[in-house]
């Protein structure tokens, strides 16, 4: 990933347990450069009220926010809260790291790579948590639903690219 991840104050980094988070490839419909900047106008122009539940830009770069991310689980009844910087490399990739959230560390990257048809989204990361065992468990536990909830996302993401492009 693009940067290491950084030590915060609630980080032993006892135990480090990784996890790896895809890689999840899908092929879509549209060039690059619709696809990045269905995944981007979010973050870098205003945030649109109908997304207010998902995503809230605290600081806002030309190439590089820092945004939080609500996430709903367990059918709805908890919202976890990840602050994330989002930095973007217009058209091919847009890097994500945590600065704070439920795990020790996230890296995730989406790449954009053009073909004939349109365009590859790869996705992959890695997620961290602390303490061997529990760790492990944590890490196991939250990398299933945060890659749900990123394989959710991408389909937004192809279908509105593809609907933009048409």
């Amino acid at each position: 990933m693009w940067i290491a991840s950084a030590k915060r104050r609630h980080d032993t980094s006892a135990g480090r347990f990784q996890q790896q988070l895809g890689p999840i490839t899908v092929e879509i419909a549209a060039p690059p450069a619709v696809v990045f900047d269905v995944i981007a106008a979010p973050y870098l122009d205003k945030t649109p009220r109908a997304m207010a539940d998902k995503l809230r830009v605290l600081d806002r770069g030309s190439n590089l926010v820092v945004a939080d991310h609500y996430t709903p689980i367990l059918g709805g009844k908890f919202i976890v809260t990840t602050r994330e910087t989002v930095y973007f490399e217009p058209p091919t990739r847009v890097t994500f790291r945590l600065l704070s959230g439920p795990v020790a560390a996230v890296d995730e990257e989406y790449v954009l790579a053009a073909t004939d048809s349109g365009t590859t989204f790869t996705y992959q990361g890695t997620l961290a948590s602390n303490l061997p065992i529990l760790g492990a468990w944590w890490a196991r536990t939250n990398a299933r639903t945060w890659t749900a909830v990123v394989r959710a996302s991408i389909e937004e993401i192809a279908a509105e690219a593809t609907r933009r492009h048409r």
